[in-house]
């Protein structure tokens, strides 16, 4: 008898270790460097190519060292930020000594590290493609890269080149696999935009399904939501120059949001210069966040962390639905109602108290404009500790419930943008948004703010017209927070979150609007 309840035990505890092997995840280890970028003294003079190679080498170096510390950590992939080796803040003829011909595809793979003679002015593909084999690990990088034109090209340039900033993919014996050419320029004269969008994506033996991108193109349908949506791209590989612009725009936020926003991971690598507001990095998968933000230091960072082969496998392993909706009851009429007047109420105050009493209204007004990101959003403040508020920008709506658990003496309010921002770039959002003020007057409701003391439980919901919303949740020293659930409903995207780690700057549903650029 014994000996049968022994064997029905071992049976019981094979199963139960098969059940936990068919339903674990696999990882692999990445790693991105946020490097501290020696920058041209003089971007704007003339260089010859010897001694902008003598300068690249620096930078080069210092690439050299993190493969090195990488490979210690079993790192199978890193990634390097855009601009590293050159800087940035060039002219069109000022960076031409720094630009390495990058051949096309059609002639790749290429390995530049076994065959450097095979073309010309390649020698920091040359150099890159040697450390992804002496790391034996895949490495992207950035760099400036020239292409001549073909022959009737009616878009060429007058000085027959295109001139390109340009992300390099080397695999583990150092080949040149994929490249990939930026799409929206942020203010790079120096670079021309590509004549066609590029897609670029490759697999590799760990893992299958990357993707690249480059800094500003994350805020654009093409390549970034594109790679998504129609290549099924799972591991967005990101080199960045992101100079960071709170309250809604940090390095670290879009990062974080974007691999919410699509269940997948990003490995993001930023430049790190905090005179210039440059910092964030990090390696994010559904459910993880492994970042960096420093503006305190000029240190590099070097990140490391496991990723998910499949990210949908993170979603789903101990939950019993990857997407919950807060108030699942609601209807759109009764939501509606809920939120008539606009009015911020605790639960406990007296009806007359709450809704109107005039010392109230002296102090803060029921809904106010102030700009935030350069953009004009209608606010309403959050006058008192627990309550619902409502505010709309044209056809968008959008409604808090919030309770403070920790209670100190900082303005909050919930903002409302919907329309085309047009300062640094246009494009078209639609954004809720309850921000920490940067004072106790409405008129800093919008300013940079890195500290709070308040935290607070947060509902929060809107009637978008875009299906692409990216859920922002920033806590007090720029550190991240992710909802504890977020999803739809009918019209409306809800983003939950309570017990807070620590207090809220900024909760966010940021929503482009892409048809509407």
């Amino acid at each position: 008898m014994l000996e049968t309840r022994c064997k029905l035990a071992i049976c019981i505890f094979c199963f139960q270790a098969l059940s936990l092997e068919a339903h674990s995840v696999e990882y692999y280890v990445a790693a991105v460097y946020e490097h501290h970028a020696i920058l041209n003294p003089n971007s704007t003079a003339l260089w010859d190519r010897t001694s902008a190679l003598d300068f690249m080498s620096r930078n080069l170096d210092i690439y050299d060292e993190q493969v090195i510390v990488a490979k210690e950590k079993g790192a199978q992939i890193i990634v390097f930020p855009e601009d590293g080796i050159h800087g940035f803040n060039y002219t069109r003829q000022s960076i031409y000594p720094f630009l390495d011909f990058v051949p096309p595809s059609h002639l790749l793979p290429w390995n530049p590290c076994l065959e450097p003679y095979k073309f010309h002015d390649t020698e920091i593909l040359q150099r890159l493609s040697c450390m992804a084999a002496k790391g034996t690990m895949f490495l992207i990088a950035n760099l400036g890269a020239k292409v001549p034109c073909e022959p009737h090209d009616s878009r060429c340039p007058s000085d027959g080149r295109y001139q390109f900033n340009t992300d390099v993919v080397f695999s583990d014996n150092g080949t040149l696999v994929a490249n990939y050419f930026k799409q929206n320029l942020y203010f790079e004269y120096a670079f021309d935009i590509p004549p066609v969008v590029q897609h670029v994506i490759f697999d590799t033996p760990f893992a299958s399904k990357f993707g690249i991108f480059t800094c500003f193109d994350i805020l654009f349908y093409e390549p970034a939501v594109s790679l998504i949506k129609k290549h099924g791209v799972m591991h967005v590989l990101y080199p960045t120059a992101w100079m960071n612009q709170l309250p809604l725009l940090s390095a670290i936020q879009i990062q974080r949001g974007f691999a919410t926003a699509f269940n997948i991971n990003v490995l993001a690598a930023n430049i790190h210069h905090t005179k210039l507001g440059m910092t964030g990095s990090g390696i994010y998968s559904p459910l993880k966040s492994f970042y960096h933000y420093d503006m305190k230091s000029e240190n590099g960072k070097l990140i490391l962390a496991k990723v998910p082969v499949n990210p949908s496998e993170e979603t789903t392993l101990g939950h019993d639905e990857p997407t919950s909706f807060v108030n699942s009851d609601a209807t759109d009429s009764n939501l509606h109602n809920v939120f008539t007047d606009g009015q911020a109420c605790e639960k406990n105050e007296r009806a007359e108290y709450c809704r109107g009493s005039a010392i109230r209204n002296q102090i803060l007004p029921s809904s106010f404009q102030a700009e935030m990101m350069n953009d004009n959003f209608t606010f309403v403040p959050l006058s008192v500790n627990e309550g619902e508020v409502q505010v709309c920008a044209g056809t968008l709506c959008c409604f808090l419930s919030y309770r403070k658990a920790i209670l100190s003496n900082e303005l909050y309010a919930l903002g409302a943008f919907n329309g085309l921002h047009t300062v640094h770039g246009t494009y078209s959002l639609q954004i809720c948004a309850v921000v920490k003020c940067g004072g106790l007057e409405p008129d800093t409701c919008g300013h940079e703010v890195t500290e709070a003391s308040s935290v607070i439980d947060i509902e929060l919901w809107g009637n978008f017209s875009t299906p692409h919303i990216f859920p922002l949740l920033l806590t007090s020293g720029v550190t991240l927070e992710l909802p504890d659930w977020w999803g739809w409903k009918g019209n409306y995207c809800y983003m939950h979150k309570k017990e807070m780690a620590s207090a809220l700057v900024t909760g966010a549903l940021y929503g482009r609007w892409y048809e509407k650029d």
